[in-house]
């Protein structure tokens, strides 16, 4: 059974395919790559191969894959604009949490239209945060998730990238480009606030002028983990096309 976000590419999945996971550690486990050994026992035969430049993670992830006696899965490190795989040889690309951390996805997305075969899918599995459903959104959690999503942009990324995935899809040069929303139970309330205090604080670390902005934002992540329990629904746009 397919673990979690990858569930939605199931259907596209067919015996005698060669599948890619781009970024197959970076939303993970650090290492486990548990949606990279789910898509290489969904169909048999299928061969897939886990790219990332998270080498430690790799390494982890093909020891968990030997441990599991998954023969179906391989791991490559590399980066994202520059796949070491022929032009038209594979028929599933499929990518999980990866656009939103991209400063410019359209060469991302033309190099996974390189690497396909024509008529192959793409499958996508992009975050948007202006939909999560955060409760309760009291003014220290809305203050802490704006400041995040700065700290976010200013890194090159884009926490509302579900929001534009289809129109850069089409741009790279994909055609039937289909894209829902669907809501997952993923981080709990204090788990969300304890991750946006860690990062908004890592920042503050990393530079010798206190950036008042970031400073207020991390104050109010500080009294979100300390106050009352609640429920996160990530929002997720999940989306496929074909080459």
């Amino acid at each position: 059974m397919l673990e979690g976000h990858a569930g939605f590419v199931l259907p596209l999945l067919r015996p005698g395919m060669r599948v890619l996971h781009v970024g197959c550690v970076r939303q993970e486990d650090r290492g486990g790559a548990r949606s990279t050994a789910s898509l290489g026992t969904a169909a048999h035969p299928v061969h897939v191969v886990g790219l990332d430049t998270d080498v430690d993670g790799l390494r982890h992830a093909r020891r968990a894959s030997e441990l599991a006696a998954v023969s179906s899965v391989d791991f490559v490190a590399c980066g994202v604009r520059a796949l070491p795989v022929r032009s038209g040889s594979v028929d599933l690309v499929y990518a999980h949490g990866l656009l939103d951390r991209e400063p410019d996805p359209i060469p991302v997305l033309a190099e996974f239209a390189r690497v396909l075969r024509p008529e192959g899918a793409l499958a996508l599995s992009t975050p948007d945060w202006s939909r999560t459903r955060v409760k309760p959104k009291t003014a220290n959690v809305d203050a802490a998730l704006r400041g995040w999503s700065m700290l976010r942009r200013r890194r090159g990324g884009d926490p509302f990238a579900g929001r534009h995935v289809d129109d850069w899809v089409r741009r790279a040069g994909f055609r039937e480009v289909r894209s829902k929303a669907r809501y997952y139970t993923g981080d709990d309330y204090r788990g969300l606030a304890r991750t946006i205090e860690t990062e908004l604080a890592e920042a503050l670390d990393e530079t010798d002028d206190m950036d008042p902005q970031l400073a207020s934002a991390a104050r109010s992540a500080w009294m979100w983990v300390r106050g009352g329990q609640g429920e996160v629904s990530e929002c997720w746009v999940e989306t496929v096309a074909v080459r």
